[in-house]
């Protein structure tokens, strides 16, 4: 029946995308079409298209991780060379079930924290690389890191669940656990517990720690949420993301909040791709002085799920970047992919967080395993 579905959407794609106006004017050439869907091509099932350790199989609910400590198995080859699947089962066979144990005490406490975790690896990737300098605190020698940028400041969380993790490693095996491996792995259980365990899969490591974070690089590579689609997909492809990592990975937007400023001058424009209710309602909301948040997805905020799939093709949604996912024919018809095809989305998700989170890895010539996270070693 979903494919069935996606199918007669499919068909009448044209009129769907219709209703979108790209949010700022493209610059550069917009995106080939693709042409019209043949009615009888069958939807690709994504069974058999993803990595072994990206698990297929949805579990009711989340289980609380083992203390049992494993017998260390050889370490799995990644399709990451410097990355490899149980890369602390020699050296720290406990490290994941603590990471994994900080993540859950903190979201079951505060489900935000977990959104604010999955960003924190975002926005530490595609900064410097995923190497942990958007950790770094503030010095006499670096007074503006990439913590104190706009895009981070004051809206990026998580830190203290970091710091938490860090602290219990250091205790059991330290010197051991790469901060960055720490952000990786806390993103990895942040989504298997916001998505109720549907999200579930292993994430290689082994990288090293940064010692440079510059707020000015924050601005430079974090994409802001009024680009237009072109600009999205060439700010993916320079850390080596294609469209469909583009689309899959803007689904994370299905839970947190954001600051109104974040939206509020697209809101101004009354756009088509906002559903006239959806922004009269956000203008009330908006209509203070203190920069209010509101939630992502108002019908499942606290949930890691598929939903702002169908919030783009409702059109409730808040920036001109996810509206621009309708503005070609192609992302549109991943767009409405990830919306009916029951599951698609989630293991697209887990294959896209891996490849992430293998973005210009740190060596031994430029990185270490710092003792804290906040601060470089001396």
């Amino acid at each position: 029946m979903a494919t069935l579905a996606v199918l007669v959407l499919f068909a009448s794609l044209g009129a769907v995308t219709a209703q979108y106006s790209s949010p700022a004017p493209d610059a550069t050439p917009a995106v080939p079409s693709l042409g019209p869907t043949p009615a009888a091509a069958p939807v690709p099932s994504p069974k058999g298209a993803f990595p072994s350790y990206i698990s297929p199989v949805a579990t009711p609910t989340p289980s609380p991780p083992s203390t049992a400590t494993p017998t260390p198995p050889s370490p799995t080859s990644s399709p990451y060379a410097e990355l490899r699947l149980g890369f602390y089962m020699r050296s720290c066979p406990q490290a994941e079930n603590i990471i994994r144990e900080a993540v859950r005490s903190a979201t079951s406490k505060n489900p935000g924290i977990g959104a604010g975790l999955i960003r924190l690896h975002f926005h530490d990737c595609f900064v410097q690389g995923c190497d942990a300098s958007v950790l770094l605190d503030p010095t006499p020698a670096n007074p503006q890191p990439e913590k104190l940028s706009p895009p981070n400041f004051p809206s990026l969380r998580g830190f203290e669940v970091i710091d938490l993790a860090k602290e219990a490693l250091e205790k059991v095996c330290p010197g051991r656990v790469s901060c960055a491996d720490i952000v990786a792995f806390a993103a990895r259980d942040a989504a298997f517990f916001l998505s109720r365990a549907r999200i579930n899969f292993q994430m290689p490591a082994g990288r090293l720690d940064g010692r440079v974070s510059l707020s000015s690089e924050a601005l430079q590579f974090l994409p802001p949420p009024f680009f237009n689609l072109s600009q999205l997909i060439t700010n993916f492809k320079a850390k080596n993301l294609d469209e469909d990592d583009l689309v899959v990975l803007s689904g994370a937007h299905t839970i947190g909040v954001s600051h109104c400023s974040s939206f509020t001058g697209f809101l101004a424009l009354n756009p088509p791709a906002m559903e006239p209710a959806f922004a009269a309602q956000l203008k009330r909301k908006c209509n203070v002085s203190n920069d209010p948040t509101v939630m992502q997805d108002i019908a499942t905020p606290d949930q890691l799920d598929n939903r702002y799939y169908t919030n783009i093709l409702k059109r409730n949604v808040l920036f001109a970047s996810d509206a621009a996912l309708m503005s070609s024919q192609r992302t549109s018809i991943k767009v409405l992919e990830n919306a009916f095809i029951p599951s698609r989305w989630e293991m697209k998700f887990a294959r896209a967080m891996v490849k992430m989170a293998a973005i210009e890895l740190k060596t031994a010539a430029n990185g270490e395993i710092r003792r804290m996270c906040r601060v470089i070693n001396n």
